[in-house]
This record gives structure tokens, sequence and C-alpha cells, in this order.
């Protein structure tokens, strides 16, 4: 089995396991915060969902930049209803999915940076970029968002086993 066919099962499986949870989001919640410095809800509900738009940038490109400046970047649409949460999930889904299927174990290995202008935020094979920088950082902000929902009193689907709200 290839890199990017394991990848591409794992992304699967990640990606259904926070479209469940992000279908929970009460969008009557969206303001709500557990503290007052973090983010609203569905200002990170959204955020979750935009980051499955970097694998796009990841993948056909060498670098990106962050920066204001930094040319196209992937689209970051703000959070205005479950109902368009989770269709701006599915979309950057079906084109990150396409764009790892579509890459080889070859192009994975190459180098790939994110930038803020001119500084090198940091540089790493693309299969790491992937790893780290996407699906990792989107398994961290899921995690806060059980909190979230947690606190709010939403029952909880199941994730990597039953939760105390659903047994698989």
């Amino acid at each position: 089995m290839t890199f990017v066919d394991a990848y591409v099962a794992e992304f699967g499986q990640e990606m259904a396991t926070t479209r469940a949870l992000l279908a929970r989001v009460p969008e009557a919640r969206a303001e709500w915060r557990p503290h007052p410095k973090s983010r609203p809800l569905g200002e990170l509900a959204q955020h979750i969902a935009n980051l499955v738009g970097y694998a796009e940038p990841i993948v056909r490109r060498t670098e990106w930049d962050a920066s204001a400046s930094g040319g196209a970047q992937p689209a970051m649409a703000p959070f205005s209803s479950t109902a368009a949460l989770l269709a701006s999930f599915d979309a950057n889904v079906i084109s990150a999915r396409a764009a790892i299927a579509a890459a080889t174990d070859a192009e994975m290995a190459e180098p790939w940076a994110l930038k803020r202008g001119s500084t090198v935020i940091f540089a790493l094979p693309r299969a790491v970029a992937l790893r780290t920088f996407l699906l990792n950082h989107l398994v961290h902000h899921r995690g806060q968002l059980s909190v979230y929902l947690r606190l709010l009193d939403v029952p909880l689907p199941s994730v990597y086993g039953p939760t105390a709200d659903e047994a698989r």
C-alpha cells in the first residue's frame, strides 16, 4: 500500500468523524465561548471546516504564503449556519480527497513550506505537512469542539469509540 492510499483511507475516516461532530453545532449558540480567550463556537467549527481546504495548497504547490499579500489563499468561509458549515466542509473534503488521491508518493516526499512573507514558518515533506499541518491540526481543534459541545450539553457522536451519549 502506498502512502497516498493509506492517507486517503485515514483521511476518509477522520473526515466522517469530523462531519458527525460538526453536524451537532447548534447555530443558535454560535457566539458562545467557554472562556473570554477562546474562539466563539461558530468560528471554531468553521475553522475546522476551512482547515480541510489546506490540502490542495499542500499537494499542488511548493509553498503557501499565509500573509495577506501571499496570493491565492484557500477559501475561508465565515460561520453563518450549521447547514452552510457542513456544505463548505463537504466541498473542502471532496476537493482535498481528489488532490491527495491524484498525488504520487514521490510528490509526497517533496518539500513544502509555509511562509509569512519572506519568513519560512516551516518546511517539511508534503506527507508530513498533510499529517501535521492538516490532519493533526484538525484533530486538535475537533477535540476543542467536542469540549465546547459537552459544555453546552450537546450529545457527542462516537469519535474513536463510544461516548457517554452514544454507543457504536
